[in-house]
């Protein structure tokens, strides 16, 4: 039996957020590994240091929805004010994360540029555990909103945890700047893997990164927009994976730079163009195939009528 999502604030949305909570915060004490074929900067971290992230953030993030509830702030008031909720709540996890550890590099502590685009879908997120379901777009989902399945907010939710921890991660990183003071930082600090113990695995593991976020941004996000779905990390029993949800975004395409909407563009025309191509191909590959067929055909005639003559001489 499918377990939907309340549609509005009641007891039921209460219960159901507890609920929420609970199975996600189960899932910490399993050991949550990175299983997916894609790097996270989560990565450098031991399963220790990477669980006490995980605790603070969905900690601070049951404060934040009492916080955002007590507030009694509008639908489109959330709206508005998501970037900077998110940025105040990273900033703030941050700066608990690091409030244990002792090192004397103070930048640590000073803020650095956040990315001002996220897949987090934090927006959607907030609004199902202050809302419920029924002020959600009915166009943003594959499902009516009434029937919004548990287990899809669920989803967001663990997507919600694993990318802001990412992030923070991220931020120290570019705060360490350089591969040593990474290395360093990690070891001294007992944060590390064991897989990026040395400073050259540290080196391998920043530059599959960029690589990896360089394809993702101009390739596979763009290749995701025009599919209109996205991709979200979930906490499964085998540890951190990925899987693929539908999310319409159509409102965003005049935010596509340049770059991406020429790719938009050949997506669309490969779509319109290759299929024809292909049945252009095989239509003309089983004109060949006939001629080359009857060919031979001819060719065996004619051979047998030669030796026939022969033969009767």
């Amino acid at each position: 039996m499918v377990k939907y999502w309340p549609t509005q604030q009641s007891i039921y949305l209460n219960n159901s957020i507890v609920d929420l909570f609970i199975e996600t915060e189960k899932k910490f004490a399993s050991k949550q590994y990175n299983k997916s074929k894609q790097y996270l900067y989560l990565d450098v971290l031991n399963i220790i240091n990477r669980n006490r992230l995980f605790n603070y953030i969905i900690d601070d993030f049951k404060k934040l929805i009492l916080d955002l509830i007590e507030l009694n702030l509008s639908l489109k008031e959330i709206n508005k004010m998501n970037h900077n909720i998110r940025n105040i709540f990273i900033e703030r996890i941050s700066q608990k994360f690091l409030s244990p550890l002792r090192y004397k590099n103070k930048e640590l502590r000073h803020k650095i540029k956040i990315r001002s685009q996220y897949n987090d879908l934090m927006k959607y997120l907030l609004i199902y555990l202050i809302f419920g379901s029924s002020p959600i777009d009915e166009k943003t989902f594959v499902f009516q909103t009434i029937y919004t399945p548990y287990n899809h907010v669920k989803a967001l939710l663990e997507n919600f945890i694993i990318q802001i921890g990412n992030q923070i991660v991220r931020r120290i990183i570019c705060t360490l700047d350089n591969s040593a003071h990474i290395s360093n930082f990690l070891k001294s600090q007992n944060l590390c893997n064991k897989l990026y113990s040395s400073n050259r695995s540290v080196v391998l593991f920043l530059n599959n990164l960029k690589w990896q976020n360089f394809l993702h941004s101009y390739v596979y996000e763009v290749k995701c927009f025009y599919d209109e779905r996205q991709q979200i990390w979930i906490l499964s029993s085998t540890g951190i994976t990925t899987k693929y949800i539908h999310v319409s975004k159509i409102t965003e395409i005049r935010k596509l730079n340049q770059l991406k909407s020429i790719f938009i563009f050949w997506l669309e025309l490969k779509d319109l163009v290759i299929p024809k191509i292909e049945k252009l191909i095989i239509q003309m590959s089983k004109y060949l195939l006939y001629s080359l067929l009857s060919l031979f055909n001819s060719l065996f005639l004619i051979i047998i009528k030669i030796l026939v003559f022969y033969l009767s001489k």
